[in-house]
């Protein structure tokens, strides 16, 4: 029951903004969406999970999500362990990370490294 519950909070808002092409505006314009595998490197297998709420190159759909692209590989290894071990007491994120091994997570914080930072976005007046 938790693994639905998470995917009905994550995965299904994540799949109609994919659905409805909704894009955050700190998105490079430039970048392109289908572009997000730097040369040589494939996509995690696990990174859908991660993509609902994230995005799949690291581009947080919602404000209160953390944007992971250009982060330190090594930074979102450790951050994925204490959530998983509880460290952070995050029980979506523990939730999340509970199946996944450290050699999935290391593909995981390497792909979301390899990512463009995000441009901060601009408030108008």
């Amino acid at each position: 029951m938790p693994l639905l519950r998470l995917f009905l909070i994550c995965a299904v808002p994540g799949l109609l903004m994919l659905l409805l092409g909704a894009c955050s505006e700190r998105l490079p314009r430039s970048s392109g969406r289908a572009a997000l595998a730097p040369a040589g490197m494939q996509p995690p297998a696990q990174l859908g999970l991660c993509a609902a709420c994230h995005g799949a190159n690291g581009h947080a759909r919602q404000p209160d999500i953390p944007d992971l692209a250009g982060q330190k590989a090594d930074y979102l290894f450790k951050a994925m362990r204490d959530y998983q071990s509880g460290a952070r007491n995050v029980p979506l994120m523990r939730g999340a990370l509970g199946p996944i091994d450290p050699k999935q997570m290391r593909a995981l914080a390497d792909w979301y490294a390899a990512q463009p930072m995000c441009l901060p976005q601009v408030r108008r007046p």
